[in-house]
């Protein structure tokens, strides 16, 4: 087979690292995923009809262990959540903190979040997409990887609602930089809520992380992203 011939490989933002789920884990996810997981089909999802209501829509892509995204969910029940991550411990962690705190409002979805983005998430449906800490793939070679580019901002520019934001925070300062350039040059589409090349300071909403909690300690800094989807 020639170079031309061989199908195409997308170039994935994430290494599947699965690692092996603890008895708690798969405990969980054979009772509780069949309740609060969605198996990817690439079908658009009806936020209404998978919560049973009409409240707001917030996701976020690659939760790691969940801690996050059900300490927001706990914070605002009157909002709906749904998270992306492709690693099973963290999923199953997620899962047993649903059923520790009584969760209602938060789904979880195992698949590539933009294929996700692409085929299941419909236009003009979030409130808001977090992107917390995601792998920066610092050498330089690797950047190609990294999640957040142009054709990643437009698709945000769809699913998005006009008034709805998207929120990233990373603590790699090169990376950060690239998220200012990409994010503010999609000015047709977002407005920094933090002002021209500005970073915003860390909303109580986002809860600091131990990693967080040690790299403060240590002097590492930590970059927060908001942008405002503009139109009406």
């Amino acid at each position: 087979m020639s170079e031309q011939e061989k199908p195409h490989r997308p170039i994935r933002s994430f290494v599947l690292r699965q690692g092996r789920l603890t008895v708690g884990q798969q405990r969980a996810f054979d009772s509780l995923w069949p309740r609060f997981g969605i198996d990817y089909d690439g079908q658009p999802i009806d936020f209404s009809a998978l919560f049973d209501n009409d409240n707001p829509v917030f996701l976020e892509i690659g939760f790691g262990n969940g801690e996050s995204l059900a300490s927001m969910a706990q914070e605002h029940p009157e909002h709906n959540y749904l998270g992306i991550e492709v690693h099973g411990p963290g999923a199953g962690h997620l899962l047993i903190r649903i059923e520790t705190l009584g969760l209602e409002n938060i789904r979880i979805l195992r698949h590539d979040a933009i294929e996700v983005l692409k085929h299941c998430i419909p236009t003009n449906s979030l409130q808001g997409l977090f992107l917390f800490f995601p792998d920066p793939w610092h050498k330089k070679r690797h950047h190609k990887r990294r999640i957040l580019n142009p054709d990643f901002v437009t698709e945000l520019g769809r699913v998005i609602r006009p008034g709805g934001f998207f929120h990233a925070a990373t603590d790699w300062e090169d990376y950060a930089l690239q998220m200012m350039a990409v994010l503010s040059a999609a000015d047709t589409l977002f407005e920094n809520s933090a002002g021209a090349g500005q970073y915003t300071p860390r909303p109580d909403y986002r809860p600091l992380t131990k990693f967080e909690q040690r790299g403060h300690r240590l002097g590492h800094g930590v970059w927060d992203l908001i942008f405002i989807r503009r139109g009406v």
